[in-house]
C-alpha cells in the first residue's frame, strides 16, 4: 500500500522504516529537509496516487491543525487523513467535520510504543468509519505487534486518542507506583542492593511488566540514579484523562496523584521523579535532566 507520512521524529521515523519494512511505499515530509523525502507538503500530495492516505505525526494542538488545514486545501474527495499524534479526542471531532466537508476521510490513531516501536511493534487504538479503518488495515497490520493482540478499532472518531489518552493515565499511575517503591527500597539500611531486588521481580511476580524491565535497564545505566534531576514533566495526556474523569464523574484517585507528583517534582528534586524520567527516557527516548 501506498501511503504518505508527515512528520518523521523518533517515532515518525521509526515507523517510516517498519511500513518500508513490510514492502509499503511510504512518502515522508518532515520540515528538516535531511530526513525529508519529498520538499512539501504539496510535493508529499503528488507523489501519492489517490484516493490517497496521509499520516499525519505531528506534535498535537497548533502544529496539526496547521498541517489538516493545509491537506484540506490540496487533497481530493475520497483520500483520508490519520492523525497518529498524541491529540486531544475532542480535537479529533472537529477534524473530522472540517474534513468531512470537502469528502475527506479521517481517522484517529492512538499510536503507543516509543523508540522500542521499530522493532516490537506499535499499539495502535483506532477511532473512525470503518470503511475508512479498513482501507487503511494493511497499515495497521504492518506498523502492530506480531501476534493477534497491539490493535484495536476502538469506535467512532475520537475514540482511537481517548484510549490513547486513558492508557497514558494508567501508564503515569504505573511509573508512579515503581519509582515510590523504589525510593523506600533506597532509604532503608537493611537492603544492600536495590537495583537486584527490582531485577529479581522480573519473573514469577505480579508485579512484572515490560515498565518493570525498563526500570532495571535505567538502574543497570545508573544503579542509584546519581546522574538524573528529579524532575518529569507531562506531556498532556494526563491532564486530560483527570479532566475527562472529572466531567464524567469517575473517580481516579492514582491517576490524579500520580499527575500531581509530576507537579511536585518541579519544586525540588525528587527522589522518585528520578526513576520517573529514567523510565520515560527508556520507553519514549524523552530527555532528562542532568544532576549537575
Amino acid at each position: 500500500m501506498q501511503i504518505g507520512l508527515i512528520g518523521l521524529g523518533k517515532m515518525g521515523g521509526n515507523m517510516r522504516e517498519r511500513l518500508r519494512n513490510a514492502g509499503h511505499d511510504v512518502v515522508g515530509y518532515d520540515t528538516n529537509p535531511e530526513l525529508s523525502d519529498v520538499d512539501s507538503l504539496a510535493g508529499l500530495v503528488d507523489r501519492l496516487e489517490g484516493p490517497r492516505a496521509v499520516w499525519v505525526m505531528v506534535p498535537a494542538g497548533g502544529p496539526t491543525q496547521a498541517v489538516i488545514d493545509q491537506l484540506a486545501s490540496i487533497l481530493q474527495p475520497r483520500d483520508i487523513v490519520v492523525d497518529g499524534g498524541n491529540s486531544r479526542w475532542t480535537d479529533d471531532e472537529k477534524h473530522a467535520e472540517e474534513l468531512a466537508r470537502r469528502g475527506i476521510g479521517f481517522v484517529d490513531a492512538g499510536v503507543s510504543g516509543g523508540v522500542w516501536g521499530l522493532k516490537n511493534g506499535y499499539a495502535l487504538m483506532v477511532g473512525g468509519e470503518k470503511e475508512y479503518v479498513d482501507r487503511l488495515q494493511p497499515v495497521f497490520d504492518a506498523l502492530k505487534p506480531e501476534g493477534p493482540y497491539g490493535y484495536v478499532h476502538a469506535g467512532k472518531v475520537g475514540a482511537g486518542h481517548f484510549a490513547k489518552m486513558v492508557h497514558n493515565g494508567i501508564e503515569y499511575a504505573m511509573m508512579q507506583a515503581y519509582a515510590e517503591g523504589w525510593e523506600l527500597l533506597e532509604k532503608v539500611d537493611s537492603v544492600d542492593n536495590v537495583r537486584e531486588v527490582f531485577r529479581s521481580w522480573q519473573e514469577g511476580t505480579v508485579i512484572r511488566s515490560w515498565l518493570l524491565d525498563l526500570a532495571v535497564n535505567a538502574l543497570d545505566d545508573d544503579p542509584h540514579l546519581e546522574k538524573l534531576r528529579g524532575r518529569a514533566a507531562d506531556s498532556g495526556e494526563g491532564r486530560w484523562t483527570v479532566e475527562a474523569a472529572i466531567d464524567n464523574a469517575v473517580p481516579l484517585p492514582a491517576i490524579t496523584a500520580s499527575l500531581f507528583a509530576r507537579f511536585s517534582s518541579r519544586q525540588d528534586d525528587s527522589p522518585q521523579m528520578k526513576m520517573i524520567a529514567a523510565l520515560r527516557n527508556q520507553f519514549g527516548g524523552h530527555a532528562v535532566e542532568s544532576s549537575k
